[in-house]
């Protein structure tokens, strides 16, 4: 994997992904691809082998990266794609735009895009993963989505094309998401700030927002997300399956289920890929035998032991 493509941005080789994770762990990625722009993803993938593996990656706020790390080549975009526009009724961001910032930014120019203010990552994972909480999710305002295929391809791609499901979505082998346009209902400023002030808080109150984590570990059996109402029904929680497998606070190395929010696997220091990923198949393999669910991870696992 010597002979790669020409770049305007940043190709680096045998580059460690640990730093790159919100839970600060992982190996090697055989190459970093940070392009410059999106002819220059464009070119680099129209390039690039047809043999060698490619994996989009964003903030890493929901993945747990092996320690083996990944034969690919791992593409991260950066400034180039994280701006953020409201135009027309439509709030376009860029896939590296974080979630909280196109959220602020929709509610400044009175756009209600409320719910992903207190989801962790960016707009690419946000479109990948069906991001909601509070009983809305990406694919309710979704318009359209832009990205470029394995071959180079600049392509539009609908919400239907990403067949969107709970927590879930299937964008096609090798592309890499690059822009979102959202169609976001119309609301007051001052109240749509005031309630994502109000949702920050309510978070802090119940999740290890100081911990580090990679949000929710794994999927509601029930299916959907907190909706954050009164009337909201918890027994096919994830949190609580795992609670009522007395598995609050368990531990393999450094790695720990919260004491705060069960449903959150933290990295308490120290802790391998390895200690966290085994932590979660012991906390599924318990709750099977304790209730019959199977847990099913909300956190990606990639890369080689």
């Amino acid at each position: 994997m010597t002979d790669m493509p020409d770049v305007r941005g940043r190709l680096t080789p045998n580059r460690s992904l640990s730093d790159l994770t919100w839970l600060r762990v992982g190996g090697p990625a055989d190459w970093l691809f940070q392009p410059a722009d999106l002819q220059d993803l464009s070119d680099f993938l129209a390039a690039l082998p047809r043999e060698i593996n490619v994996f989009p990656m964003g903030v890493g706020s929901n993945l747990i990266v092996r320690d083996g790390g990944l034969r690919a080549v791992v593409i991260r975009l950066g400034r180039g794609f994280n701006g953020i526009e409201v135009k027309d009724g439509l709030v376009i961001a860029g896939a590296a735009a974080l979630d909280a910032h196109v959220a602020k930014k929709a509610a400044d120019a009175g756009r209600d895009l409320t719910f992903l203010r207190t989801i962790p990552g960016s707009i690419g994972g946000a479109l990948r993963m069906n991001a909601g909480c509070y009983g809305s999710y990406t694919a309710d305002v979704l318009v359209e989505a832009q990205a470029v295929t394995r071959d180079g391809k600049i392509i539009t791609l609908r919400p239907d094309d990403l067949r969107f499901a709970y927590r879930q979505s299937q964008v096609p082998e090798g592309c890499v998401l690059t822009q979102a346009t959202f169609a976001a209902p119309e609301g007051d400023p001052a109240e749509l700030h005031a309630r994502m002030a109000d949702q920050i808080a309510k978070r802090d109150a119940t999740q290890p927002t100081k911990d580090r984590s990679a949000g929710s570990t794994f999927r509601n059996p029930a299916g959907f997300s907190s909706t954050g109402r009164a009337d909201d029904v918890h027994d096919l929680k994830a949190w609580k399956v795992i609670d009522d497998a007395g598995l609050r606070g368990a531990q393999l190395g450094g790695a720990q289920m919260s004491q705060k929010h069960s449903n959150f696997l933290i990295n308490t220091g120290g802790a391998t890929a390895a200690d966290l990923e085994g932590l979660g198949e012991a906390v599924r393999k318990k709750v099977y035998a304790q209730s019959g669910i199977t847990l099913e991870w909300e956190i990606m696992r990639v890369g080689e032991n």
